[in-house]
């Protein structure tokens, strides 16, 4: 399924929404009737904390069905809200505190920002349970923010080369390919909020971007 939709006027669901195949973390004050929205879409259970104190989930958190990696900053109460689900979590160590940006991750594999350290590629390997391997997307380093991973597929920043493309989909162990979301927003990642079971983008994606979002994330039952 694939829904439209901005949150409080803001296209960037991304920033504020990471979502897993087994739970996705949205902003406290969320609204009912978005609940609802991204809860039908996603299909997951939500678990409305914020991180490090703010509500961009989506920026400080990262994920897969086995756990979560948050912000080193993340507060002792928000990590206690995602064990409730009995999801493991795992605080990043050294000084990038938005996870979210530069980890590309699925059930299968991770590709990471290649200045994390060796300590933090431990610590993704033993929370996510996946492989992980350091790469870049489009030549940015900000793995999570160009591309959005599921277990059906990736889709990545349009000048993303074949050898990346490559990369991907050897790591993540599910086809890859380009494209936009919110008229040409190359950010994908950080625009759009996805898991095996749907897709939320944009209000203003438009109807060829949704089609390749679609093509690339195996999305068949159209969109609203």
């Amino acid at each position: 399924m694939i829904r439209r939709t901005n949150l409080n006027g803001n296209p960037n669901l991304g920033v504020a929404i990471c979502s897993t195949d087994k739970a996705a973390i949205v902003p406290s004050n969320l609204s009912e009737s978005m609940e609802h929205l991204i809860f039908d879409t996603l299909g997951v259970p939500l678990i409305k904390t914020p991180i490090s104190g703010s509500n961009l989930a989506g920026a400080l958190a990262t994920g897969n069905s086995n756990g979560f990696i948050v912000s080193p900053y993340a507060l002792d109460s928000e990590i206690e809200a995602i064990k409730e689900l009995d999801m493991e979590v795992g605080r990043i160590p050294g000084k990038f505190t938005a996870v979210g940006n530069i980890v590309l991750a699925n059930d299968k594999g991770a590709i990471v920002n290649p200045l994390l350290s060796d300590k933090s590629l431990e610590l993704i390997e033993d929370v996510l349970n996946v492989e992980v391997e350091r790469g870049s997307i489009a030549k940015f380093k900000i793995t999570g923010s160009v591309a959005i991973a599921t277990n059906k597929g990736v889709l990545a920043h349009p000048s993303a080369t074949e050898e990346e493309l490559a990369l991907v989909e050897g790591v993540l162990k599910t086809p890859a390919d380009i494209g936009t979301v919110n008229k040409g927003i190359r950010l994908v990642g950080a625009c759009a909020v996805a898991n095996s079971n749907g897709v939320i983008v944009g209000s203003d994606s438009t109807g060829p971007e949704l089609a390749r979002i679609e093509e690339a994330l195996g999305f068949l039952e159209g969109y609203e």
